[in-house]
């Protein structure tokens, strides 16, 4: 089995410690590479603007994983790019993180509390649960007051941020489960459920076992992207003839 992971951002300096996170994490057949976007494209993406500059990147890099790899991963908990990157993986299954956490928090528990950035990705991320029917279960978002990059530059601090909204979200807002909602925020995890007991889903984990178990699945039963209605693919002689799909992106090879 073969997974793509997209950072879709102008910066690799993610890239490292994801790869080695999902190399932890994963089955011993499973390949795994990790990619971000060229540089001069947004190294964070709170902004609506940012994410629709790095759309057309994800929307080719997935075309060009079609065929090679089993799944692509993108690594935004605005999911960005989703559904449009759904459009064109061929068979490859494409996940994100906040459809994949909160899927898996719904196993775990009656209600959740996502611990966000700030105040700005509040309104997106509601948004975006309440897409996926899971708007019933949220206990709260929670913001962090710390910038996407500030997570892993002071560890001490940010680690101090989550034990204190996680906290409050499981004290005062009745969260069964937190979900840590930006994938920046690796590592910090299985600390706070050690410390508070309840189950605390990483946003880089979870979309890549989900894409692990949904890449299995396709495989085993033919559970492939269906193809029909919403989800019909644009059609490949039109799309090799304007010719749309290759340039900008770094071509994704074997």
């Amino acid at each position: 089995m073969r997974i793509l992971w997209i950072n879709p951002v102008g910066t690799d300096v993610f890239d490292a410690d994801m790869q080695k996170i999902l190399i932890e994490a994963k089955r011993r057949d499973t390949e795994v590479r990790v990619v971000s976007l060229p540089a001069g494209r947004p190294t964070y993406l709170s902004y609506h603007a940012y994410e629709g500059l790095v759309i057309p990147d994800i929307i080719r890099m997935t075309h060009q994983a079609a065929g090679i790899y089993d799944a692509v991963v993108i690594g935004c908990f605005y999911d960005t790019g989703l559904r449009e990157a759904r459009e064109l993986s061929g068979q490859a299954i494409v996940t994100a993180p906040c459809q994949s956490a909160v899927d898996i928090a719904g196993y775990l528990g009656n209600s959740f509390s996502i611990l966000v950035a700030g105040p700005k990705e509040v309104p997106k991320m509601t948004e975006t649960v309440r897409k996926y029917g899971r708007a019933h279960a949220m206990a709260s978002m929670r913001p962090l007051h710390l910038g996407v990059h500030e997570f892993q530059a002071d560890p001490s601090r940010t680690r101090e941020r989550l034990m204190i909204e996680a906290t409050r979200a499981v004290q005062e807002d009745g969260a069964e489960v937190i979900i840590l909602g930006c994938t920046a925020e690796y590592g910090f995890n299985r600390a706070i459920q050690a410390e508070l007991g309840v189950p605390v889903i990483d946003a880089v984990t979870a979309p890549f076992k989900y894409a692990e178990f949904m890449a299995e699945v396709a495989v085993r039963f033919g559970w492939y992207p269906s193809r029909l209605y919403g989800s019909q693919a644009p059609p490949a002689d039109e799309a090799a003839t304007w010719d749309i799909f290759q340039d900008t992106a770094p071509i994704i090879r074997g």
